[in-house]
């Protein structure tokens, strides 16, 4: 019998737990080594690059609002707290944060892209381009060439995506559309340039646009029968089943119209 190849049952149980002491101590010593490391000098933070979209916010703006709250070595830096703390930057919507090793941070930067202004008046708030509401200094942006949305701020994509189908329809024209407000209750209505307003009524983005352009394909022979141009146009209300209702500058009488569809 050989004894050295089959050892008793509490030689085994020392072996191992030998075995798992060293393991143990290991582990410890890597950890310690780790944590020493990762407190030397040559792991603090140095540099922090920043590439992407910075058209709105310089160094110095980023050097002001983002380096108090950045915190650590390469090793122990919180790279979220590091993403959140940029994202809080106006202008910027998402920031993708990595190390370089051994003391730099790589930063991405993408910036909200303005589409429309958001809101009623004194309401200095930007639309991007995602239908995502944002917050900044509205001066920086060319106000004259963006449109004014409105409407309940969950349903911002929504107010953006109908303009986005309805603008289309009055490009080309002397009133292109410059205001699009959607009520509480669901209900459109529509600001031109000279200051016609148009009543959209309800409904989704085909049903709008379809009342739309009915509108836009018989407005210019409406406002002939009146010797009138279409940009005379000050009110019209597309909530009727069969027509719609127009009131034309230096024309008193307000009627609902046959909408008849050129052939």
């Amino acid at each position: 019998m050989n004894l050295a190849a089959n050892p008793p049952l509490d030689v085994r149980l020392m072996n191992r737990g030998a075995a798992v002491l060293m393991l143990a101590f290991a582990m410890l010593v890597a950890l310690m080594g780790v944590r020493l490391l990762a407190r030397w000098s040559a792991f603090d933070l140095q540099q922090i690059i920043v590439t992407g979209d910075s058209h709105h916010s310089n160094s110095a703006t980023l050097r002001a609002n983002v380096a108090p709250h950045i915190a650590g070595t390469f090793f122990s830096v919180d790279l979220d707290r590091v993403r959140a703390t940029f994202e809080a930057v106006p202008w910027v919507r998402a920031a993708v944060v990595k190390r370089e090793f051994p003391n730099r941070l790589h930063v991405v930067l993408q910036e909200h892209q303005p589409v429309a202004l958001w809101g009623g008046d004194g309401d200095a708030r930007l639309l991007n381009s995602y239908g995502e509401i944002f917050e900044a200094n509205v001066g920086e942006v060319d106000q004259d060439n963006l449109p004014t949305l409105s409407g309940p701020d969950s349903q911002a994509s929504d107010v953006l995506a109908m303009y986005q189908g309805l603008a289309p329809l009055f490009s080309g024209t002397d009133t292109p559309l410059i205001q699009l407000r959607l009520s509480e209750r669901g209900s459109w209505s529509a600001g031109l340039d000279g200051g016609a307003t148009v009543e959209l009524g309800r409904g989704n983005l085909d049903e709008v646009r379809e009342r739309t352009r009915r509108l836009m394909l018989t407005v210019t022979q409406v406002a002939a029968r009146y010797g009138r141009q279409p940009n005379t146009m000050e009110y019209a209300d597309l909530r009727h089943e069969n027509g719609y209702a127009i009131r034309l500058r230096g024309v008193s009488t307000e009627q609902a119209v046959q909408a008849k569809q050129p052939k």
